[in-house]
């Protein structure tokens, strides 16, 4: 067995439904893939004392699934108040609308397709539902409208998937830029050093208790494959899939075509800065 300390970001365990700090619950639902890893979290959070919780990513419209996120906040003696999207993949969004009708809830979200109700999310926004301080950290990078919800009071920020809980996201090109989501881990890792935050909740996988060290591994590994890759050109390997096909080559076949999509956010990126 792997000792959890040493890996990136120091993982918790084996991904649980159940209490992850004094004031987020996760909800696992049942969609484990190669891309979703475990299945989707589907975060229930709230002050302890408060009657109002905040759901984030209900996640894949799974009856089943969401009925669960319903009944576990009742357990908890909570009602929800606010439903919230970290971004619009199904895996996170898909169930939002059959979650409103449950729970009679508003979804706020970045992008207006995927709001019900008036009210949007932008960098800055506070959410204070129940008595709770949720604030709004926009990440975009793997799509253009990832966000993250910094928890100020568990010195906790729940990451959507900027930030998986093992192995590492994809930049979903195009709308999804690689020079964003560097941006993107950078403002996640001052979180880290100005704000004290120390533990991620993963949109997938366990949480993390390191989150300084997942951030730092993150813009490690980035920095990695982006020198792969512009290796790989230089040696004649042109289009992305002869790139993944070079740099990817032990990585389970299966996981090619995602792979792809960062491969192509990388090209444009170096591109960019004149790199090839």
């Amino acid at each position: 067995m792997s000792d959890a300390a040493a890996l990136p970001g120091q993982p918790r365990g084996a991904v649980v439904s159940g209490p992850a700090t004094a004031r987020a619950v996760n909800v696992l639902a049942p969609n484990p893939s190669a891309m979703t890893l475990d299945g989707t979290n589907t975060w229930i959070v709230a002050e302890p004392d408060s009657d109002l919780a905040v759901v984030i990513d209900p996640g894949p419209l799974d009856e089943g699934h969401l009925r669960r996120v319903v009944e576990t906040a009742e357990r908890l003696g909570k009602r929800v108040g606010l439903t919230l999207l970290t971004h619009g993949h199904p895996d996170h969004a898909e169930g939002a609308v059959r979650f409103a009708e449950l729970t009679r809830t508003s979804v706020r979200a970045l992008d207006p397709a995927l709001r019900l109700g008036d009210e949007g999310l932008a960098a800055g926004d506070v959410i204070t539902t129940g008595g709770l301080e949720l604030r709004v950290v926009p990440t975009p990078g793997h799509t253009s409208d990832s966000l993250s919800f910094h928890l100020p009071a568990d010195r906790a920020v729940l990451t959507g998937d900027t930030v998986l809980g093992r192995g590492t996201t994809i930049v979903a090109h195009p709308d999804g830029r690689l020079g964003d989501y560097l941006d993107s881990l950078r403002r996640l890792r001052s979180l880290t050093v100005d704000d004290g935050v120390h533990t991620v909740l993963p949109g997938h996988g366990p949480v993390l208790e390191d989150a300084q060290g997942a951030v730092e591994f993150y813009l490690a590994h980035r920095a990695h494959r982006l020198a792969q890759v512009e290796t790989a050109v230089e040696n004649g390997h042109r289009t992305a899939a002869e790139v993944v096909a070079h740099v990817y080559a032990d990585v389970d076949r299966s996981l090619w075509p995602a792979a792809e999509l960062s491969v192509r956010a990388q090209l444009e990126y170096l591109r960019e800065h004149g790199l090839i």
